[in-house]
């Protein structure tokens, strides 16, 4: 493998295009689904009700992050990470032409479905290669994943902007026909570039590739102590992605009944708010590497449970300014007619988008650094599982909103986030001293 930018593996780059474009698939589809469930039958969408399109969100994006530790465990001991990619990209390729082919509850459920079962192969094991492609203790493997969360949010970016645009003037359908489009492309990519950048990594399962017997060998005490740290991160970060994944259900419901959306003459669609997160992630993400990298060469780079602390707190920050916009328009009004300034989202998305960066590609770091090698697709799967528990958590949250007021949820939302991350914070020489010099 040869080395690209920045002393990069050249293989980085293949796999930051075939994410981007898994990306770009996922998002699409992501910023249409509520809006799609709770539009009328008239207006090309299925007639659910806010509460149900909410729990139908939760508990799909929840097994969209469930499945990852199947995916994980059957390419670790029988597939390969890269045969599993395959099968992934395969399968959600054909969910989003399902969901495009008609506007109907079997096709809307054997989409998502697909979907499901296509994320388990393909989500847990592109990151593991990205971790493959470094040796153990390599200092360019935390920038490593931030070029990696940075590349994949060009896609994010831009798929609500498509496929909003396709659903807008179309038909829905139109706009899950592209996010289909663009996973297929992902496919390509991956497989027509794959042994010339990647070379032998990620075709052996992880126990075959390293010892025939690894699998019978015992973990040891620092091993074990690792496990445990992977964890209690996993714990924290389902109240993380619980608050964050609201982003598809009850902030895009409230931005479209609540917020002022009108710029000038033109009415930015709902669908296009979905892309604000991605393309601060894009622009924000070289400036975090470059201050960890500033704070790291003079010795005070925060650890990893720090900056997944400082996560908690920006997340619920972002809730507080959500809060603000419902106490300016005189509480949980029903008045279609009284809005908020788009000001308000935006910098809720800000927020959000500097807490996810502080936690999310850090949280896939520290597992490819604690994780034992014979269980590293495994328990990138168990870090994937704690979106699992923290999307059907929000969906049932979201769903509560008409009951006690959307005021009151994203309140409880910052409260809880902020002393959250307090206790991570207070818990960092305990998590260090269980990494054993890892962290």
């Amino acid at each position: 493998m040869g080395l690209g930018r920045q002393g990069h593996p050249k293989g980085l780059y293949l796999l930051f295009a075939t994410e981007m474009w898994e990306r770009f698939s996922y998002y699409g589809m992501r910023a249409l689904l509520v809006l799609y469930l709770t539009k009328s039958l008239i207006d090309g969408g299925l007639g659910f009700t806010d509460d149900n399109a909410s729990l139908l969100y939760g508990f799909f994006t929840g097994f969209v992050y469930f499945t990852p530790l199947i995916g994980g465990w059957l390419a670790d001991n029988y597939l390969g990470q890269r045969k599993a990619i395959v099968i992934g990209a395969i399968l959600m390729m054909l969910g989003q032409f399902c969901l495009a082919t008609e506007s109907s509850l079997p096709f809307l459920y054997t989409g998502l479905v697909l979907l499901i079962i296509g994320n388990g192969f393909f989500k847990p094991n592109i990151s593991v290669i990205v971790g493959h492609l470094y040796e153990p203790g390599d200092p360019r493997k935390d920038s490593a994943f931030t070029i990696f969360y940075m590349g994949i949010n060009v896609g994010a970016f831009f798929a609500p902007l498509l496929t909003g645009y396709m659903a807008l003037t179309y038909g829905y359908r139109y706009g899950f026909m592209v996010a289909g489009i663009g996973m297929l492309i992902g496919l390509l990519v991956f497989t027509i570039l794959g042994n010339r950048y990647l070379g032998e990594v990620g075709k052996a399962p992880s126990c075959k590739a390293k010892d025939d017997s690894l699998e019978n060998v015992p973990l040891t005490k620092d091993e074990k102590d690792r496990t445990l740290a992977i964890v209690v991160f996993v714990l924290f970060s389902i109240f993380f992605f619980a608050g964050f994944e609201q982003a598809g259900s009850s902030m895009t419901l409230y931005t479209e009944k609540y917020i002022d959306r009108e710029v000038g003459s033109f009415v930015v669609p709902t669908e296009w708010f979905q892309s604000v997160n991605p393309l601060l992630i894009v622009i924000l993400a070289p400036l975090l590497t470059v201050l960890w990298r500033w704070l790291g060469q003079r010795g005070k780079e925060p650890s990893i449970p720090v900056k997944m602390s400082m996560g908690m707190i920006l997340l619920g920050t972002g809730f507080l300014v959500l809060y603000g916009a419902v106490c300016v328009r005189g509480g949980d009004s029903a008045d279609e007619s009284v809005k908020a300034s788009i000001l308000f989202i935006l910098f809720t998305y800000l927020f959000h988008t500097l807490g996810e960066l502080c936690l999310s590609p850090i949280g896939l770091s520290m597992v490819s650094k604690l994780a034992p090698v014979k269980l590293a697709s495994l328990m990138m799967g168990v870090w994937l599982l704690s979106s699992f528990f923290a999307n059907i958590l929000g969906g049932w949250v979201s769903s509560h909103i008409s009951d006690v007021g959307a005021g009151t949820i994203f309140l409880s939302i910052c409260v809880f986030s902020v002393a959250l991350g307090v206790i991570l914070f207070s818990l960092n020489r305990w998590l260090i001293r269980k990494s054993h010099g890892v962290l």
